[in-house]
């Protein structure tokens, strides 16, 4: 069989159009869920817990993905939205992992394990927290419990500041050759802005690790509208990053949301953020920069090289999304083990505390130690499946929608198709009447477009998201 072959190299990037994204950059969900994960509730009798893990087992059951959090750090990112403990104290990973491994039981006691494994994922905090021999723990635990695919995707985030040669090749033992490391910035100042000291040596080194272990797919998190951040600065950082010849990149917005972490408030008392203009600069430069060197926006805040699989997914239109953002592993219901994890099978989501004690007495009392969640209805599923085509597909096939949905997509969704007058008029999509596609302008906005069909959306003044830019 000939080797698959990469997608067409795409045209001249084109530049955003700051304009509409001023006008559209609004509070939106980033829509790794829908309904999105604010709409979840602690009235856990609709879940019934142990009657939808039995539904997800039905005869031909899809595989599994398997999600670990890791909330470890040893200091404070001022930035950071994460669900995260801070401590240098030795053994709490250990205690940790003895926690993990009752949760592993009471899950792997409900779940049907020769459904194969098709993705793991270690997040966090910050995995390699762990010491190389508690990441060796992990693996022996899940594989104790479960099978992999022999194609499995096993990925891992990695801070380069808390990083040795061993922690690296116990994750190869693991079965990793995906990670990705957090890079942010590379700017001095911004670091010390931020409350991340990480000479850029360190990152050259941690790639340079990696390649040699064997790792196949590299991604560097990079983040703008940081504190002290300007033009000029982060095209260095760019500059830094490209270097490392990475597979993906992802590129985020800061997303200041103090009311969630009080910890973002020293950013607003130090007046250090850059103003809306600057921000709004800043996305184009690296929107620039990184298509210019060849990599496909895939999609919000990533960027992959053509012959990534990422890249290949969103040209074959199987490109999936779910909490840990774009993947090509769709069909897979995900299961999340630890603290704040989140598990999804078809009409569910179940969210674990993000509370140690209440996590602990939880599992002491052997119950699975979900704090909220949310039983999805038909209406729910097919909106899931729209959004879920905006966010991948950037367009929407009405007759290839109909069959999926069971229903008539165009009559059924009338009155959320007659909203996008204001979209076709600015050239954020196009409509005719085989269906909607988002344009090369309109890229940026596929949050603003997915709204669209988002049944759950409070007013304006009462939503609780980060700007879609």
């Amino acid at each position: 069989m000939p080797a698959a072959q990469p997608p067409p190299a795409p045209s001249p990037p084109a530049l955003p159009n700051l304009d509409l994204i001023r006008k559209y950059s609004l509070a939106a969900p980033r829509y790794t869920s829908y309904p999105p994960a604010t709409r979840f509730t602690t009235d856990l009798a609709p879940l019934n817990l142990d009657d939808a893990i039995r539904a997800d087992n039905a005869p031909g059951a899809g595989p599994l993905s398997l999600y670990f959090h890791l909330p470890f750090c040893e200091t404070r990112c001022w930035y950071c939205g994460c669900t995260a403990i801070i401590t240098r104290r030795a053994g709490a990973a250990s205690e940790y992992l003895d926690l993990l491994e009752r949760e592993i039981a009471l899950a792997a006691g409900r779940i049907d394990t020769g459904r194969p494994v098709v993705q793991l994922h270690l997040g966090g905090g910050t995995p390699t927290f762990l010491q190389p021999g508690e990441l060796r723990r992990l693996a022996a635990l899940v594989r104790s419990r479960f099978t992999y695919a022999p194609d499995a995707e096993i990925s891992v985030e990695i801070d380069p500041r808390r990083l040795t040669r061993d922690h690296i090749r116990a994750l190869a033992e693991l079965g990793a050759t995906r990670a990705s490391l957090g890079v942010q910035d590379t700017d001095r100042r911004v670091q010390l802005a931020i409350h991340r000291r990480q000479p850029h040596p360190l990152n050259r080194q941690a790639v340079a690790w990696l390649r040699a272990e064997g790792f196949r797919s590299i991604n560097l998190d990079l983040i703008y509208g940081l504190p002290l951040q300007t033009r000029a600065s982060f095209a260095r950082t760019l500059d830094d990053a490209l270097a490392l010849a990475p597979d993906r990149l992802s590129v985020f917005s800061y997303a200041h949301v103090p009311w969630i972490k009080p910890a973002q408030k020293i950013f607003e008392h130090r007046d250090q953020l850059p103003d809306p203009e600057e921000k709004l600069a800043l996305f184009a430069l690296a929107h620039e920069r990184l298509t210019r060197a060849g990599f496909i926006d895939i999609g919000l805040d990533h960027f992959a090289r053509p012959d990534d699989e990422l890249a290949r997914a969103q040209h074959a239109g199987t490109l999936h999304r779910n909490f840990q953002g774009y993947s090509t592993r769709a069909g897979a219901s995900l299961y999340g083990f630890g603290l704040s994890s989140i598990s999804q099978t078809a009409d569910t989501y179940r969210q674990n505390t993000k509370d140690m004690a209440v996590y602990q007495a939880a599992l002491a009392g052997g119950r699975l130690p979900v704090e909220r969640g949310l039983r999805l209805d038909e209406e729910d599923r097919r909106r899931r499946a729209i959004i879920m085509r905006v966010m991948c597909d950037r367009r929407l096939d009405y007759a290839r929608l109909s069959a999926e949905l069971g229903v008539d997509f165009e009559k059924t969704y009338a009155a959320e198709l007659a909203t996008f007058a204001d979209l076709i008029a600015d050239g954020i999509v196009t409509m005719d009447s085989a269906g909607l596609r988002v344009t090369p302008a309109g890229a940026p906005l596929l949050r603003v477009v997915a709204m669209r069909f988002d049944a759950t959306l409070p007013a304006p003044s009462a939503r609780r998201h980060a700007k879609a830019i």
